[in-house]
């Protein structure tokens, strides 16, 4: 069987048979990717710590017909390690992955912009200089923009009449003005707007600004537009501090 190389994000395991894993990846170079792992689950495995949630890894594969088979694997950051034993950080990185997971749809198609927005996030997440709230936000926004499902904060998502605007509305790409203004739209401030704008640009300055109340705001409305485009929302978001 022919041999790659690539970097991955580990996002998911599971159990296959009694000793090995199935591991979903994040690759740089090939997208998303599902790999076994053999005899990872015994004690005298020389990778199995490498292969968890969250890890930073490069990896060398072998090509199969259904399923790569993991050949080597080595560590490049154990991004868990740091998160682990804090909540909030762990179930933002969660989230994080199971985003991934489903917004890079095809298998083996490059993706290399949302692995590079994993990496940072979580390497953002890990460091814990910033709100893990915030840096969930931002990494939503920017990989559904990725993804191309880009919100519009600014001009109406509809017409294109330039804001501000005071209506928000998933279904209909971010905000509208008063004439296109769809039933059911949100009522938004003015400085949630901004935070919002300020998250998908990464504009820490303005984000670490912000107040709680319009942080609040800002959370609710990615989860509303990641659920409406990612069709059924995140099981890990129920978890996700956001008071």
């Amino acid at each position: 069987m022919p041999l790659y190389r690539d970097e991955a994000i580990v996002l998911r395991t599971h159990k296959l048979g009694e000793a090995d894993r199935i591991i979903t990846l994040l690759t740089r170079q090939n997208g998303r990717v599902r790999a076994v792992a053999k005899g990872v689950r015994r004690t005298t495995s020389k990778f199995g710590s490498r292969l968890e949630p969250f890890t930073h890894v490069d990896l060398q594969l072998a090509d199969g017909r259904n399923l790569d088979t993991i050949t080597q694997a080595e560590t490049l950051a154990p991004f868990g390690a740091a998160m682990g034993a804090d909540y909030e950080r762990y179930t933002a990185g969660t989230a994080m992955l199971e985003a991934a997971e489903r917004l890079v749809t095809e298998e083996r198609e490059p993706a290399v912009q949302q692995y590079l927005l994993l990496v940072g996030g979580l390497r953002a997440l890990a460091a814990g200089e910033k709100a893990p709230r915030a840096v969930l936000d931002s990494y939503l926004l920017r990989s559904l923009s990725v993804a191309g499902y880009a919100p519009s904060f600014d001009a109406c998502a509809l017409c294109g009449l330039e804001g501000p605007h005071r209506w928000f509305n998933p279904s209909a790409g971010g905000v509208l003005c008063s004439t296109c203004r769809i039933p059911g739209s949100a009522t938004v401030a003015a400085e949630t707007l901004i935070l919002l704008s300020a998250l998908l640009t990464g504009d820490w300055d303005a984000v670490a600004g912000a107040e709680d109340r319009a942080a609040r705001e800002a959370s609710g409305l990615v989860a509303a537009y990641l659920t409406w485009h990612v069709e059924r929302g995140l099981r890990s978001m129920a978890y996700v501090e956001r008071s």
